[in-house]
């Protein structure tokens, strides 16, 4: 191969291995997304749970101990949460604040921020007993938020970026661990049937409300394999710890139910792209076969033990995994940064759904 060729060739093999991993999140010639804005629990909270009266923080070690300055900002993991990393992604900014960042700046608002408060969930009750902002909370600080948008840019303006902006919502795995199994507080009224009924009409509630605040690209993430979280094992797996079934039932029963009611808003919503992100399958291949994405251990956290440990259980005095990248799980409930990485990229595969 003459010199010339051989670089060529490398070029090629460059492209193909770097320039198309950005293509999951490629937008279509005269297309733009201005902000990104985020709904929902733990999983994409940048922080809003720290002013809040609950137990429900991690704004203490060792959270953040892979974040920039190895700072606990109230994300629940080592690092950036699925928030961050979208935003990121989208080349819009390096993290999404948290809205009620007292330090939070004007011009942070135009390009998006973060309303979700770990342990909520669809049903009102998930955040009552959580004591955090219930999806309802999020919708009025959302319309404040838009008010307050329109005083910076115009009426105009705010109603061009919202109708652009990638909305995530990221609810329900509470509902289903916290309030139906762990609590028990709706059991007896509800079986599970019912209760992802009650969820979906909470749910289809929410989406239509944005909707009518001027979102139009919602991205609704699935609920996870709640089965095979490591707490969940613990709890509901039995002495071997095996992923339960039960659970993982109840999440896809209402994972089947979310898709048909999310299709049902786009064919009766005007300009709706409410997209359907499939979370369960990708979470659950990366549990089953951890070595096949380079990671090692999967039915324990970094933090403890790795059995149980969540929020004010994962502390100052619990010892660390030396390596958390090959981790799924950070604490007994919530993906690594490493894992996220990993998960983004397919769960964004129907990313040009949005156009």
């Amino acid at each position: 191969m003459s010199s010339s060729s051989s670089v060529l060739f490398t070029l090629i093999i460059f492209y193909v291995l770097f320039c198309n991993s950005k293509a999951v999140m490629q937008l279509p010639p005269n297309e733009s997304i201005p902000a990104v804005i985020a709904f929902g629990d733990s999983i994409v909270d940048t922080g809003n749970n720290n002013y809040l009266k609950t137990l429900g923080k991690c704004n203490f070690p060792p959270y953040g101990q892979d974040f920039k300055g190895k700072v606990p900002t109230g994300r629940f993991g080592n690092g950036k949460v699925p928030s961050d990393l979208i935003a990121e992604e989208l080349e819009i900014k390096e993290l999404l604040p948290a809205y009620l960042d007292p330090l939070l700046q004007p011009q942070d608002l135009i390009t998006g921020v973060c309303f979700a408060s770990g342990g909520s969930g669809y049903d009102p009750l998930t955040a009552k007993l959580a004591s955090v902002l219930s999806m309802s909370d999020q919708l009025e600080m959302f319309k404040e938020y838009k008010a307050k948008l329109q005083g910076i840019v115009g009426e105009e303006r705010t109603n061009f970026i919202l109708s652009k902006s990638l909305f995530l919502v990221v609810s329900g795995s509470d509902d289903i661990a916290n309030t139906y199994f762990l609590s028990h507080a709706r059991e007896l009224e509800y079986d599970i049937p019912s209760y992802t009924d009650l969820m979906l009409d909470q749910a289809t509630t929410f989406f239509k409300e944005i909707y009518e605040q001027g979102a139009r690209r919602i991205g609704v993430l699935s609920a996870p394999p709640i089965g095979c979280l490591p707490s969940q094992r613990t709890l509901a797996g039995g002495i071997l710890r095996q992923c339960s079934e039960k659970y993982n039932q109840a999440a896809e029963l209402f994972n089947i139910k979310l898709t048909a009611t999310l299709d049902s808003l786009n064919r009766n919503l005007p300009n709706s792209k409410m997209v359907y992100l499939d979370v369960y399958s990708p979470l659950l291949d990366l549990i089953e076969n951890p070595k096949k994405y380079g990671f090692e251990i999967a039915n324990k956290g970094c933090c403890g033990t790795g059995i149980i440990e969540v929020s004010i259980l994962c502390n100052p005095a619990s010892a660390t995994c030396t390596d958390a990248s090959s981790y799924i799980f950070w604490d007994s409930y919530h993906p690594t940064e490493a894992a996220y990485r990993t998960l983004i990229p397919i769960v964004l595969q129907n990313f040009s759904s949005f156009f």
